[in-house]
């Protein structure tokens, strides 16, 4: 199985060398200077999240990932992740073909209910309707990404009759579904056959064995397309452990104190976080040769045909993440490769 190596950003709104927070235009532009850094140095994929809020500048991820084609030659490009319960499934497919032909071929979709809950209101959608609008919803899209005339009919949209959906792609667009780790959902990526994305954002990388065995379970059982399983988590990557965990401690710091606010998390803390970094938490930080040594293991573990790091995260500045971006393609990846052989 060959192993892919990706990147995702939420598109945080971060700081200047000033100190002070960047406009979300200016925060824009550094997406797309990101994605062709990681382009130069050989990373498979960048993905761009979908927010709706202050803290994250990108609200509409196809249209930076369009400039992003661009000016990339050989990347893949997707969302991390398409918020598909508060969209609607035709428009979802119709932008990404778009991307696809834009990019030449390059395109993929990775969808999601989100972890946020912005959406549901701003476009007039009821929270009380999270699980059928995303259950419908995806249904709806994997048999348009079919690319053939669909006759459908649910309760959260309009039924379609013998709808044809344009432009198609010309050798289909890979899609995903991203799982923050509840068997329901797991079940649910295999019953539809696409791919599996991993959320791991907390504790050890083991405890999702038992997901990744269901998923191989279900799609066995129920005769669908087998994928590779793919996982994203957070991290940072300097020259040196203390140069990397000292970068990135506020920037991790202020993201989770601001959504711990909303959601009654405790404060955090430097040793919390010096525990996510090790080898019992979730955050791939450090030299490259310690985070070539996470991964790895994490792949051992998994079996997992893909990694993405959240290379994005509060207010990292963008020279920092941009260093740490040359040292993931340069120096982790290969690493990774040779621990594996």
């Amino acid at each position: 199985m060959i192993l892919e190596f990706g990147l995702d950003t939420f598109g945080d709104i971060t700081r200047g060398s000033d100190g002070d927070l960047l406009t979300g235009a200016q925060t824009i532009r550094n997406i797309v200077e990101q994605a062709e850094l990681a382009d130069r140095v050989g990373i498979d994929f960048f993905g761009v999240g979908e927010h709706h809020r202050k803290e994250f500048a990108v609200s509409a991820p196809e249209m930076v990932l369009a400039a992003i084609a661009a000016r990339t030659e050989r990347i893949r490009l997707g969302t991390a992740v398409t918020v598909l319960s508060s969209d609607d499934p035709v428009r979802v497919y119709e932008r990404f073909a778009t991307l696809d032909a834009l990019s030449s071929g390059r395109a993929e979709v990775v969808l999601g209910r989100g972890s946020f809950t912005e959406s549901f209101p701003l476009f007039g959608f009821d929270l009380r309707d999270y699980e059928a609008l995303f259950e419908e919803k995806l249904e709806l899209f994997v048999e348009l990404a079919e690319e053939k005339p669909v006759t459908w009919s649910g309760t959260m949209r309009p039924a379609l009759t013998d709808a044809d959906v344009f432009p198609k792609t010309e050798n289909g667009l890979r899609t995903w579904v991203g799982v923050g780790g509840s068997p329901e959902s797991v079940v649910r990526v295999a019953r539809h056959g696409v791919g599996l994305m991993l959320a791991i954002i907390g504790g050890p990388a083991g405890r999702f064995a038992p997901f990744v065995e269901l998923y191989h379970r279900s799609i066995a059982a129920f005769g669908t397309t087998e994928h590779p399983i793919a996982v994203h988590s957070p991290g940072h990557i300097a020259d040196t452990d203390d140069e990397a965990w000292d970068g990135a401690y506020s920037g991790f710091e202020a993201m989770n104190n601001t959504i711990g606010k909303e959601r009654g998390w405790p404060e955090y803390s430097r040793a919390r976080f010096q525990n996510d970094v090790g080898p019992a938490g979730a955050i791939y930080s450090g030299s490259p040769e310690r985070v070539a040594q996470k991964i790895a293991d994490t792949v051992r573990t998994l079996g997992i045909g893909r990694f993405d790091l959240k290379y994005a995260t509060g207010t990292l500045g963008h020279e920092q993440m941009m260093r740490s971006i040359e040292l993931y393609g340069t120096e982790v990846i290969p690493r990774v490769r040779d621990l594996l052989k």
